[in-house]
């Protein structure tokens, strides 16, 4: 059973290399267009989510909702989100012209990053390990 351990342990940090070179790769891709990964991933998000509210997209940015809310604020300053307000007391964000430009120019620059990542694997090393995420992540 130690053995187990050791190559479950050691799957674990591979994972979790292969997630901090996505960011890292991804952060340099996006520096460009003056955005970092957690701000492009928030376009993202707005744009799949138009009328989430501040608390939705915390929860989709893996954020709380005061992180959230200080990095809609740099946004908002930035031109590429806007408050506008929903039911009750609630505040919606969206996309501007300028966020939704960046996200669609970042989207291309994430896809490179991610094929470049996975280049070593065939099509179906990738399917298998595409089925194998999906089965993880639903237990």
């Amino acid at each position: 059973m130690a053995g187990m351990t050791r190559a479950i342990t050691e799957i674990g940090l591979a994972v979790k290399r292969l997630q901090i070179r996505h960011h890292r790769g991804a952060n340099a891709a996006l520096a460009p267009l003056g955005v970092s990964l957690v701000q492009w991933d928030a376009l993202r998000h707005l744009h799949r989510n138009p009328e989430a509210s501040l608390h939705d997209l915390a929860q989709l940015t893996f954020q709380t909702d005061q992180s959230f809310g200080t990095l809609a604020a740099r946004m908002i300053d930035r031109g590429l989100i806007e408050r506008r307000p929903g039911p009750g007391r609630a505040i919606r964000h969206r996309l501007t012209d300028r966020g939704e430009a960046v996200r669609a120019q970042g989207q291309q620059l994430m896809t490179e990053v991610l094929e470049r990542s996975f280049a070593a694997l065939s099509p179906q090393e990738l399917a298998a390990f595409d089925a194998l995420l999906v089965r993880l992540l639903g237990s």
